[in-house]
């Protein structure tokens, strides 16, 4: 893949990443080949991703890091995976979104990706517990001046967690006191056994309240999501009107989500057949 030559830092140890967990590892040789970089890039690449936590260095190479359920990364360690997919994601969610209406965006990368998609889309009321969303629309507006139609945020309190989502009673009660149309979810993981999960008990319950106010909930994460259980389930499949994915979820995966929910979107291809939310 001579042709990734220049590619920027961050897609590159996005490939990484995404092939080291395909593959289950990969050698130091076998990276330089695809990449077409040097053995020395390829390994301060390693260092890289090694200190950030989501691989783990070994002989040669690197191996998938085995995390406790428990293990919950910080938004800057998740920022920089499957970059591709969680752009592809982003732009399917959004055309979901009908101007004026009132919408949730959960804590997570992908539903940040997701908020600079919806700047355009007018007269929204967002209702959100990510600080890193929240400060995508008021940092549009700083730039351009309140502008007619511009989304109307409302930022829950709480407790801050690692991925910069607030949590904890004061975000519940808020959360319980609000409904909204549509919940766009961002998921730690998720499993047809375990449902929606997350390493953090006290995001879990604010999603549960997330979810028991939405009319429609949508799912956003990629395809490595699938098969990650985390300590909490917060929300069984059944409960998720949409997931929205990327290209890589398995063909066997597909068939199970479409058991169990009403709609799957596969941004970047043709949708499959299913039920409107």
């Amino acid at each position: 893949m001579s042709e990734n030559q220049n590619l920027l830092a961050e897609q590159r140890r996005a490939l990484i990443v995404d092939e080291v967990r395909r593959r289950g590892g990969v050698r130091v040789n076998e990276l330089t080949r695809k990449l077409g970089v040097s053995d020395m890039t390829v390994r301060r690449d390693l260092d890289a991703l090694a200190r950030q936590g989501v691989l783990e260095k070994v002989h040669g190479g690197a191996v998938p890091v085995v995390e406790a359920s428990t293990h919950e990364p910080g938004f800057e360690a998740k920022s920089g995976l499957e970059l591709t997919a969680k752009e592809d994601i982003a732009r399917a969610a959004a055309e979901l979104v009908a101007p004026g209406t009132a919408i949730a965006l959960s804590g997570g990368t992908t539903t940040y990706a997701l908020a600079h998609h919806l700047l355009d889309v007018p007269d929204l009321t967002v209702v959100t517990n990510s600080v890193r969303v929240a400060d995508v629309f008021h940092s549009a507006q700083r730039t351009s001046g309140r502008q007619q139609g511009a989304a109307t945020v409302v930022l829950t309190g709480g407790v801050r967690t690692p991925s910069d989502s607030l949590v904890g009673p004061v975000a519940d009660q808020a959360i319980a006191s609000l409904h909204f149309d549509v919940l766009f979810l961002g998921v730690h993981g998720i499993s047809v056994e375990a449902g929606l999960s997350t390493p953090n008990l006290a995001e879990a319950e604010t999603n549960r309240r997330l979810v028991q106010s939405a009319r429609r909930v949508v799912v956003v994460a990629d395809h490595t999501k699938w098969g990650t259980v985390g300590l909490s389930s917060f929300a069984a499949l059944e409960q998720v009107d949409t997931l929205v994915t990327d290209a890589g979820l398995p063909a066997g995966a597909r068939t199970e989500v479409s058991e169990h929910l009403r709609r799957l979107v596969v941004a970047g291809e043709q949708e499959d057949d299913g039920t409107d939310i």
